[in-house]
C-alpha cells in the first residue's frame, strides 16, 4: 500500500512510477535490477527486458521468474555496468533503482546509461535521500556505509545536477518512504540489540526473519495509510525524512549516442 500511494507499481496506468510507463512495444534496461520486482512489472507488461546485477545468483533467479511472464524476449546480464555489454541506442526505458551509491564513479556509469538509451528513452533514477542517510548514520554500523554497500550520499540537487550533466532532461524529481527510514533505523536497533554480526553486504544482512517490532511497525502504518484523509500525513512525512529520491528523466531525441 505504502509503495502503490507513493507513485510505484501504478498497474492501471501501467506506470512502474507515476510519469513512467511501460508497454509491450518497450525494450527495457534494469541496470542493478536486485531481487527484480521492476523487471517483473514491465516483463507482465510484455516488454522486451534486459536485466543486470553484480549477483549472478539474482541473475539466474530473476532469468527463472521472468520466464514465466508474457516478457517479448529475455536478457540476464552479470555486469558492474562499466562498461554494458550492449550495442547503442537500444533501450526505450532504462531504470537504475538504489545502484549509483554502490559505485565508484556515478558519472562513468550515468554515461553507460545514456549511451544504451534510444533518443527520446525514459529514464526512472533512485537514490538514498541525505534526510534519510544521515539519519541512519546514527544507528547502522559503519560497514553500511562502506563498499560494497553505500559509498557515497546524493544530496537532491547533486543527485539532479549529475543527470543533468550527464545529457539527461529532468522531468520531475520527488521524494518518498518514511516508513522504510524509520523501518531500517528499527531494524539497526534490534539488531544490536540482540547482538547480532552486522557486517557484510547490507542484502546479505538485512534478511529475515525480522525482528517483532518491525511487523508491529509495519501494522500501524498500515492502519494509518487505510484512514480517510491520511495522504496528507504521508506526504508531509515521506517529504520530511525519505529513505529515496527518485527522478524521472529523458535522453533529449536530437542527443546521439
Amino acid at each position: 500500500m505504502d509503495a502503490v500511494q507513493s507513485g510505484w507499481y501504478q498497474s492501471e496506468t501501467d506506470e512502474l512510477f507515476k510519469g513512467f510507463p511501460v508497454s509491450a512495444d518497450d525494450v527495457v534496461l534494469d541496470v542493478g535490477c536486485g531481487a527484480g520486482g521492476a523487471t517483473l512489472f514491465c516483463a507482465n507488461r510484455g516488454a522486451r527486458v534486459i536485466f543486470s546485477d553484480v549477483v549472478e545468483e539474482k541473475i539466474e533467479a530473476l532469468r527463472q521468474r521472468v520466464a514465466s511472464t508474457p516478457a517479448r524476449d529475455a536478457q540476464g546480464i552479470v555486469s558492474d555496468s562499466c562498461p554494458l555489454p550492449l550495442e547503442d541506442a537500444l533501450a526505450t526505458r532504462v531504470i537504475a533503482l538504489e545502484m549509483l551509491e554502490h559505485v565508484d564513479d556515478p558519472a562513468q556509469v550515468l554515461a553507460e546509461l545514456v549511451r544504451v538509451g534510444q533518443p527520446g528513452a525514459l529514464y526512472l533514477l533512485a537514490v538514498p535521500d541525505a534526510a534519510g542517510e544521515h539519519l541512519q548514520k546514527r544507528f547502522a554500523p559503519s560497514y553500511y556505509f562502506s563498499a560494497p554497500n553505500h559509498v557515497r550520499i546524493f544530496e537532491r540537487e547533486q543527485f539532479a545536477g549529475l543527470v543533468r550533466e550527464s545529457g539527461l532532461e529532468v522531468l520531475q524529481q520527488s521524494t518518498f518512504g518514511f516508513y522504510w527510514t524509520l523501518w531500517m533505523c528499527i531494524y539497526w536497533t534490534c539488531a544490536r540489540a540482540s547482538g547480532a554480526e552486522l557486517e557484510g553486504a547490507s542484502h546479505d544482512v538485512v534478511q529475515p526473519p525480522y525482528p517483532p517490532l518491525l511487523n508491529d511497525w509495519a501494522k500501524l502504518w498500515h492502519q494509518l495509510l487505510k484512514m480517510p484523509e491520511s495522504a496528507p500525513m504521508k506526504a508531509a512525512l515521506d517529504d520530511l525524512l525519505p529513505k529515496s529520491q527518485v527522478i524521472v528523466a529523458r535522453k533529449p531525441e536530437s542527443r546521439r549516442s
